[in-house]
């Protein structure tokens, strides 16, 4: 099973459209695929999670999402010249043997003209450290806004096809 999961807590980010697309790129090929948002993430994650203080609710989203999964999508925005903070402290949350071995991909996703290219660097870092299989593909979606089009969705063409020959690249690998 493939989880694609938006890195953000942000209430409807463009990370979270091109998450859902991007799910349903995988869906097309037939591919098991779900699709986990940090905004169903428990609010109190940073002082009740990490410290073993383990909840129900953050359980049970491990269960169904993270302990599943052989790859993983992350799609990952630019926050202050790197990924977002709520990131690290999920995959602090997480014991590392959940993903120890695991294959990742990632999207960055930025305003500006990078894609995220230093947060996905600095992420790689973090991923390998876990003992996780980085995609040497770090795809990144530049100037996201003007990719959108009037109804929220991707309407850039070129984008959708470097997200289509991404996605077969991450079944196959």
């Amino acid at each position: 099973m493939i989880t694609v999961i938006s890195c953000t807590n942000r209430a409807n980010s463009n990370t979270l459209k091109i998450a859902e697309f991007y799910l349903q790129l995988l869906e097309k090929q037939g591919v098991d695929s779900k699709l986990f948002s940090f905004e169903d993430l428990p609010h109190d994650i940073a002082f009740n999670e990490v410290y073993n203080k383990r909840s129900d609710t953050f359980q049970q989203l491990i269960n169904d999402f993270i302990a599943p999964a052989d790859k993983f999508v992350l799609i990952v925005p630019e926050y202050n010249g790197s990924f977002p903070g709520i990131l690290k402290v999920f995959l602090d949350a997480v014991h590392p043997d959940t993903n120890r071995g695991k294959k990742v991909a990632m999207i960055g996703v930025s305003s500006g003209r990078a894609g995220n290219l230093r947060g996905m660097d600095h992420l790689t870092g973090i991923l390998n450290y876990l003992g996780m299989h980085v995609h040497p593909n770090k795809l990144p979606v530049s100037s996201v806004l003007s990719l959108m089009n009037g109804e929220g969705l991707i309407g850039d063409e070129g984008t959708k096809k470097v997200l289509e020959k991404h996605s077969m690249d991450i079944v196959n690998y």
